[in-house]
């Protein structure tokens, strides 16, 4: 559609606390630097002229998503396949703990797309399902701020790529970060790639 745009917005810097530790699926609060930079970062995404604002439902997601919405005289959406990947019991968890536990088991994220599931939680397989049914219902037309997180935007950039799902790791980026969309939202539900060919 002409004049579509999607910005794929990560949350800025959550709690102190939970730095270094796996929160998926924790609805975890922002950091002071966090707040600042979310605040900062909602000033100057309201200079683009947005339509439609949409975020994950989660307070890390949601601060910014309302800061923008405000700014826009706009009602932000909440849609909960946005939310981060569900880690089942590694949630809270530091990395470090996780890995002296499972060891090298947590490459499956990547290396078995479709099986794995981190701490019984959600294979990257089902939340790149998730994320690209929430990507494909997105508005058709005008500028949307979508604000999530690391795991959905890296599923949407990976396929989006048509790049193997095991390289969704290449497709993460930073708490803050922006990336602009203006090709099209995609028909239809991608086919991933879980292996090399």
């Amino acid at each position: 559609m002409v004049g579509r745009r999607i910005l794929l917005i990560r949350h800025t810097e959550v709690a102190v606390k939970f730095h270094r530790r796996c929160y998926g699926r924790l609805d975890v609060s922002l950091s002071r630097a966090g707040v600042r930079r979310a605040c900062a970062l909602a000033s100057e995404l309201a200079r683009q002229p947005i339509t439609a604002v949409v975020h994950s439902g989660w307070k890390r997601a949601e601060f910014l998503a309302s800061r923008i919405a405000l700014l826009k005289r706009l009602l932000p959406r909440a849609d909960s396949r946005w939310r981060e990947r569900d880690f089942g019991a590694w949630e809270g968890r530091s990395w470090q703990s996780i890995w002296q536990e499972t060891g090298n088991a947590m490459e499956g994220l990547f290396t078995q797309p479709g099986t794995f599931r981190p701490g019984g939680g959600e294979t990257t397989a089902e939340l790149a399902e998730r994320s690209m049914a929430a990507w494909q219902s997105l508005p058709d037309d005008g500028v949307i701020a979508v604000i999530s997180h690391g795991g959905p935007i890296a599923a949407v950039r990976t396929a989006l790529a048509t790049a193997p799902l095991h390289e969704i790791v290449h497709y993460t980026v930073d708490t803050g970060a922006v990336i602009a969309w203006e090709g099209p939202i995609v028909a239809k539900p991608l086919n991933f790639v879980t292996q090399s060919t």
